[in-house]
């Protein structure tokens, strides 16, 4: 039985200082962000999607409404698919006043393969799959929605593809309200597809300083 788990990428924020927002609350998207999830919804339109879910943070929260009212359904909540935990969290990452350029920050990026400074990938990773998993489940037959975050799409999507989990920040394949569906036949991924409707933005991860 084919069932595809859609996982979608929030919208742009509304990040005026320019922080590494990570799990702090408050962060919405911005007008292009909600721009962004109008667009993401009618991608999918006229698809078999029977259950939205979201990560508990407003901006994936705001990103999912649409989709869920295309399709006349509630957004349910799943805490695994939350952003991933990051030491850095309300600061500046880069540019001025940025922790790159302080010394008393350089401790934290001793191993960047786990990562050292947040969340371990692999926990991202197994966190995820046990969402998508679950997803699939409650759609089975048919197609699921997770609003999540960009690390952790990443980290799922490596996880299934067999690819080791660190990686370079700078090439992941994940814009801002883009879609990476994952194709299950039975319990197996036997495909992983991917769409930007909202259009790739060049100034993903500078905007968007949480990698988020």
């Amino acid at each position: 039985m084919v069932t595809t788990v859609h996982l979608l990428r929030h919208g742009e924020v509304f990040n005026p200082d320019k922080v590494l927002y990570g799990r702090l609350p408050g962060y919405r998207l911005s007008q292009s962000g909600q721009e962004m999830a109008v667009k993401a919804a009618a991608h999918l339109a006229g698809r078999d999607v029977v259950h939205v879910v979201s990560s508990p943070l407003q901006r994936a929260q705001e990103t999912a409404g649409p989709m869920a009212a295309q399709f006349g359904l509630d957004v349910a909540t799943d805490d695994r698919l939350i952003e991933a935990g990051n030491a850095f969290e309300g600061r500046r990452v880069t540019g001025e006043g940025g922790v790159l350029k302080k010394p008393s920050s350089w401790w934290l990026y001793r191993n960047p393969l786990r990562p050292s400074w947040g969340e371990p990938y692999e926990q991202v990773a197994k966190r995820m799959l046990a969402a998508a998993l679950k997803a699939r489940d409650v759609a089975e037959g048919h197609e699921a929605v997770c609003v999540s975050h960009q690390l952790p799409i990443v980290c799922l999507r490596r996880f299934v593809e067999g690819q080791h989990l660190w990686h370079d920040p700078r090439k992941r394949r994940c814009s801002l309200a883009s879609i990476t569906s994952l194709v299950f036949d039975g319990e197996d991924v036997v495909r992983v597809d991917y769409a930007e409707p909202a259009g790739h933005s060049e100034n993903d991860i500078s905007r968007q300083q949480a990698g988020s």
